[in-house]
């Protein structure tokens, strides 16, 4: 049984960045091109590891290879992204990012053959088979397990941030949510999601991966699909809770944005800070608040005691942490917002040409 283990956290500030795809045909349409992009040739050579499935045909993860230096990371996006369109369009598929696809209904959309999605849709039933989301996650590499379960636990607060940033899902099944990001809901509705309670030490955190694992509650520790969590393989920490985009630019403020964080609490471990307590319900209430409103959105401070809009939260860390990328995000126009404008404008062929990524 893989489990990982506390010798995976080795190395401080690595960076991975993985992000999720749709695979659209010539007029933006969800189609289902993985087994040929997956399996259908070898792989780009920028690209050796080549991409991997997700749980539809029509979606598709790429991943970064480590990052030694952050400022590389500009860079190590471009060559997945760019590798990865001129994959999809050798033939003939294009790529779009988003939450959700406007365009995707999911009782239209084949799944996958991969063994380890149809055990899944076979244990979970519903709210997987409907699951063709997307999403953005980010690893921070941390040279203690310790510190990483405690830089997890501290993380909590920020998913719901990161989330209203990014909210740029607000239609499903064809028909406006009324929601920022309903992505983040209907993959709420799994197993093993959302905002996780706090673990008092890796040991514990240990503990609980083993005991889903043995129990059958989890085919392994992969199925942890929380917000932000421990990569006991990997050696770091993966925050998880931002909606996929397609501006690289968008995607590279929340990297600076989670890779500031870590190394600040970091530091914060280091030097013996004790971790407030903080109420499981206060923070599903500010998650709540992200999926609803997105850059409207406000939150219930750490304290419980105030309520913080996201501009101000988005200028204090910024001032806080030496960093501007989630600013830009923030003053610009949200990616629901654009959606929910160009169908209305100019309508739903035109919003699924704008999710496509650029040759």
């Amino acid at each position: 049984m893989d489990l990982g283990s506390r010798d995976a956290f080795a190395r401080m500030g690595t960076l991975g960045i993985e992000e999720e795809f749709y695979i659209v045909d010539a007029d933006g349409r969800p189609t289902s091109g993985t087994d040929d992009l997956v399996y259908g040739r070898d792989p780009p050579s920028a690209v050796p590891e080549g991409f991997d499935h997700e749980l539809f045909q029509c979606t598709i993860e790429a991943q970064t290879e480590l990052i030694e230096d952050p400022a590389d990371a500009e860079d190590a996006l471009a060559t997945v992204r760019e590798a990865l369109v001129e994959h999809a369009a050798a033939d003939g598929y294009r790529i779009a990012a988003a939450g959700l696809h406007p365009a995707a209904k999911w009782r239209e959309l084949d799944h996958v053959e991969k063994p380890r999605y149809k055990s899944q849709l076979d244990r979970i039933q519903y709210p997987q088979h409907r699951n063709v989301t997307a999403g953005l996650h980010v690893h921070v590499g941390v040279d203690d397990a310790d510190k990483a379960v405690w830089i997890a636990n501290r993380l909590r607060w920020h998913c719901p941030v990161l989330l209203a940033l990014s909210a740029n899902s607000p239609f499903w099944n064809g028909f406006d949510t009324g929601l920022a990001s309903a992505r983040a809901k209907v993959f709420e509705n799994l197993p093993n999601t959302g905002i996780p309670s706090a673990f008092d030490d890796f040991d514990a955190f240990q503990r609980y991966e083993r005991r889903m694992v043995e129990q059958g509650s989890i085919a392994d520790r992969g199925e942890l699909w929380f917000d932000v969590r421990p990569h006991t393989g990997h050696g770091t920490v993966e925050v998880r809770a931002p909606d996929a985009q397609r501006d690289p630019a968008v995607t590279l403020a929340f990297v600076e944005y989670v890779h500031a964080l870590v190394a600040d609490y970091a530091a914060r471990y280091e030097d013996g800070e004790s971790a407030p307590p903080l109420r499981r319900e206060l923070l599903d209430e500010n998650k709540w608040r992200a999926i609803r409103h997105g850059h409207d959105a406000s939150f219930v401070a750490r304290s419980g005691e105030e309520t913080l809009s996201l501009g101000e939260v988005v200028d204090r860390e910024c001032d806080r942490l030496g960093i501007d990328g989630i600013r830009a995000v923030y003053d610009a126009e949200s990616g629901s917002e654009r959606q929910r404008r160009l169908r209305e404008e100019s309508g739903l062929d035109a919003l699924c040409a704008d999710l496509i990524l650029a040759p």
